[in-house]
């Protein structure tokens, strides 16, 4: 009996295939690092082979007359130039090509901006001390990190769009500053909707957390989704990350299993082309519930 010929079925399979790849798009995990002593050096933390982008939280005072202060919990103390040592964790991050960026701001400290002026000094010391100026008090030594993460959750909501345009110019420079966010999910985000607005930022990790009306609740994924959507069709950054905690105790609300995030959510937003990957808080909580682990491959 003559063969039957299976173009016809290959081609249909062929296609499917590309079908499924263009509305498919890969992504990276987040992470935050710096709040626990006893989450590892952020050498270790990049060498994992898990995480595209780092953020070193937080500088947690600065703005409006505040001698700027850092904190990385248990990790150095920066009053004794302790932290200069975490230069090598940058470098080696960066060597991997992983981003590292400081994250400015956190739920616990004392920040704002009282105006356009004082956002221009707060970029400035940022170049400065942080990305690729030169001072004699850097905290974290010479290395020069790739960016800056707005985490802002208090003190006022103005200026920041004045920051985030005073740091951008600054990629004018020769190397590009990158600029990151990780606004809550209800929107637009109070503190962060009008810099977001700017265009300016190429990589937003939204809070999916601590906010019932738009986070995973019990088995529903509805709201989420929904949030997701109006966030990626209303902002125009880069890329859009889902911010999740790493383990139940790591936020008071939001946790989503790995199965469900795999299985019943990354499918869906994966399809928008500013799908940008997965944040997770914190490095911390991925240790202990090994979450980054378990969802690396579907990210």
């Amino acid at each position: 009996m003559a063969r039957k010929s299976q173009t016809k079925p290959t081609l249909f399979f062929l296609l499917l295939v590309l079908a499924l790849i263009e509305t498919s798009h890969a992504g990276g995990i987040a992470i935050y690092w710096g709040q626990n002593g006893n989450e590892g050096t952020l050498t270790a933390t990049c060498a994992t082979g898990r995480y595209a982008y780092v953020n070193v939280a937080f500088l947690v005072k600065f703005g409006n007359g505040r001698t700027p202060e850092i904190n990385l919990a248990g990790h150095c103390n920066p009053a004794s130039n302790g932290c200069t040592a975490v230069s090598n964790g940058i470098r080696s991050c960066q060597s991997r090509g992983i981003k590292v960026m400081l994250s400015i701001g956190g739920g616990v400290g004392s920040y704002s901006l009282a105006s356009q002026a004082d956002a221009k000094n707060v970029a400035d010391y940022l170049w400065n001390n942080f990305l690729g100026g030169k001072s004699s008090s850097r905290p974290l030594g010479d290395a020069v990190l790739d960016g800056i993460d707005f985490d802002i959750e208090l003190g006022s909501t103005q200026y920041w769009d004045d920051l985030a345009r005073y740091l951008s110019a600054y990629s004018n420079q020769g190397r590009k500053v990158y600029l990151t966010a990780a606004p809550q999910c209800p929107f637009p985000d109070s503190f962060l909707g009008t810099a977001l607005n700017t265009g300016l930022f190429d990589y937003v990790w939204i809070q999916f957390y601590n906010n019932p009306p738009c986070q995973y609740t019990s088995g529903n994924t509805n709201n989420l989704i929904n949030s997701w959507n109006r966030w990626t069709s209303s902002i125009n950054a880069g890329k859009i990350f889902l911010g999740l905690p790493a383990a139940p105790a790591a936020a008071g609300s939001g946790y989503i299993p790995p199965n469900v995030l795999t299985s019943q959510i990354l499918p869906v937003i994966k399809r928008s082309a500013k799908y940008g990957g997965v944040m997770l808080w914190s490095k911390f909580y991925d240790d202990r519930n090994g979450y980054s682990t378990s969802i690396v491959s579907s990210v």
